[in-house]
């Protein structure tokens, strides 16, 4: 798993692959916080609300755009028999490649705590400490998720292009499909509340609220051990064929 890890890492820093990831995200998030309309400036008062309504929607792209090569461009090679051949088994290799993307997600959103440092500044420290370190975990454990669909997705298909578009229609259904569906006036009555709890946007804002539900945490680790697991059929799917 270790000698997969520092493959993924290498092949991600010594392309542009992992630079772009950081700048393409770190930019959106500065133009949407600081430049486009009703950004911070505009509202009159610090917070971090915006930054952490609007991240999830861009790392629904950019982690698919990381993802979408990471066994799509194996089976296209035809590498993927060479680490058939190694002492690895499918999970070791699969882990590893989720651990390398993850790593390369935390590395774009470290650099983001500038802004919880301006925020502090401009509200005179004024923050709500608890709801930041909340939404910080909560944001951790979408892109967990969101990287454990995108590495299934790849695992699909030989294609980089279709897997990207599968795994980005994937994390819309999962984040906000089931929340937009719970919405619909004929689910009144109990009905709507159990379909959004489905969805990763209702455990994603109760998280973002400051206060951690072991129930919250749950869905996400179960969310990624379930794709991780059907990965891991995928590629023995394959491997049998």
């Amino acid at each position: 798993m270790v000698s997969i890890l520092k493959k993924e890492l290498n092949s991600f820093f010594s392309s542009l692959i992992g630079y772009i990831a950081i700048i393409v995200f770190l930019l959106i998030c500065g133009l949407f916080m600081w430049v486009f309309d009703n950004n911070i400036l505009d509202y009159g008062y610090a917070n971090l609300d915006k930054f952490f309504l609007f991240s999830p929607w861009v790392m629904m792209f950019l982690l698919p755009a990381i993802t979408m090569r990471s066994f799509s461009d194996e089976f296209k090679s035809g590498t993927i028999e060479l680490l058939s051949t190694l002492p690895l088994k499918e999970k070791d290799i699969i882990v590893g490649k989720f651990l390398a993307s993850f790593i390369l997600v935390t590395f774009s959103i470290l650099p983001t705590l500038l802004y919880v440092f301006t925020i502090s500044i401009l509200s005179k420290g004024n923050i709500d400490t608890g709801g930041i370190i909340g939404s910080y975990i909560g944001l951790f454990f979408l892109c967990g998720a969101f990287t454990a669909v995108g590495l299934f997705c790849s695992s699909i298909t030989s294609n980089q292009v279709i897997a990207f578009i599968i795994a980005v229609f994937a994390n819309f259904i999962l984040y906000a499909g089931f929340e937009s569906i719970s919405r619909m006036s004929f689910l009144s009555g109990g009905l709507d509340y159990i379909i959004s709890q489905i969805g990763m946007q209702f455990h994603y804002n109760s998280i973002s609220r400051g206060l951690l539900d072991s129930r919250d945490l749950v869905y996400f680790l179960s969310i990624i051990a379930v794709f991780i697991q059907a990965t891991k059929l995928s590629l023995q799917k394959r491997k049998w064929n």
